[in-house]
C-alpha cells in the first residue's frame, strides 16, 4: 500500500476512533516516513495527550527534534520517556532511551 494511501486509511479510521492510541501513533510514523515532520510532531504530541506515558511517542519526538538540530528538546523528550520506561520496567525502552541520551550529552 502506498504511503499516501496508508495516511488516508489511518485518517479514515481516526474519524471513527479519534482517541485510538495506536492509530494516532501510526499516523505520526507515516508522517515521518513521508517527510512531514511538523505533522508528525503534532501527531505524536496528540498521542501523548491521550496517553501521557506512551513511551514510543517520546522516543520519536526526541528523534524528530534531534533531526531538526534541537538537542535540548530532544533530550527533554528522551528523559521524560526514560522516566516512564523506568516506571513501567520496560528494559528495552530504558536501553534505547538511555543510548539516545548518551549520544546527545
Amino acid at each position: 500500500m502506498e504511503r499516501v494511501n496508508r495516511i488516508e486509511a489511518l485518517l479514515s479510521m481516526l474519524q471513527t476512533e479519534p482517541q485510538d492510541i495506536f492509530l494516532n501513533y501510526s499516523l505520526g510514523l507515516e508522517y515521518v516516513s513521508n517527510g512531514n515532520f511538523s505533522l508528525a510532531e503534532e501527531q505524536f504530541k496528540k498521542t501523548l495527550r491521550f496517553k501521557p506515558d506512551y513511551i514510543p511517542a517520546f522516543f520519536h519526538l526526541g528523534k524528530l527534534y534531534e533531526q531538526n538540530k534541537n538537542a535540548t528538546e530532544a533530550l527533554n523528550y528522551y528523559k521524560r520517556g526514560l522516566e516512564f520506561a523506568k516506571d513501567q520496567r520496560n528494559n528495552k525502552a530504558i536501553n534505547e532511551l538511555s543510548e539516545a541520551i548518551f549520544m546527545l550529552e
